[in-house]
């Protein structure tokens, strides 16, 4: 099963009803490629909830705080390193931990083996 068979999707007409654009929006938005919808195998869009969750980003942007398609790009960009830069300091955190864990493994150990030393 593909995975997008597994989650909601919509088709054009129900995503902009959701949105509250118009379908035509979506397309044009599409070729500027602010979004990129998959495709079933009958080559019909489907939208993601991440999708509509994007295109409503998109219609604030706009609509609410004034911004243009360029300035929406800019701020898709910039969103878009935050969320790779954020993964990476997640994965520096992990290894740290994982360094830091063996670190503590191998101080108890030191010790187990000093407090053993010390009976005999």
């Amino acid at each position: 099963m593909m995975d997008w068979e597994s989650k909601p999707r919509y088709v054009i007409s129900v995503a902009a009803r959701m949105i509250g654009i118009e379908a035509h929006t979506l397309r044009y938005y599409e070729r500027l490629g602010l979004v990129q919808p998959e495709r079933s195998s009958g080559n019909i869009r489907l939208y993601s909830e991440e999708d509509v969750d994007r295109l409503r980003y998109i219609k604030a942007l706009m609509s609410d705080c004034g911004v243009n398609l360029a300035g929406v790009e800019v701020a898709l960009r910039l969103m878009q390193r935050m969320t790779e830069m954020q993964q990476q300091l997640e994965e520096m955190e992990r290894k740290i931990k994982k360094v830091v864990e063996a670190e503590i493994e191998d101080i108890i150990e030191d010790i187990i083996e000093d407090a053993e030393w010390k009976e005999v």
